[in-house]
């Protein structure tokens, strides 16, 4: 494929990976807002319930049980 093919293929992706970010943040911030400190899976249940809310559920198991882990925690998640 040439690099201009590929070029066009990256830049007409960037505006879907930016919004599934966004809604992928809004859905920790979300969680993080309401369930900071709380157990392990009463927040992993919360994390699932707002990344499905916000259509973001398709985020790998391993990501959502360590964010899920972090709130739990009382850790920033984004950091």
């Amino acid at each position: 494929m040439p690099v201009s093919a590929e070029r066009n293929d990256y830049e007409s992706a960037v505006p879907q990976v930016r919004a599934y970010l966004a809604r992928f943040e809004r859905a920790i911030a979300r969680t993080w807002s309401a369930h900071a400190g709380e157990p392990y899976d009463a927040v992993r249940r919360a994390l699932v319930e707002a990344l499905r809310a916000e259509g973001a559920e398709s985020a790998p198991r391993q990501v959502i049980d360590e964010v899920a882990e972090r709130i739990s925690a009382g850790k920033e998640p984004f950091r």
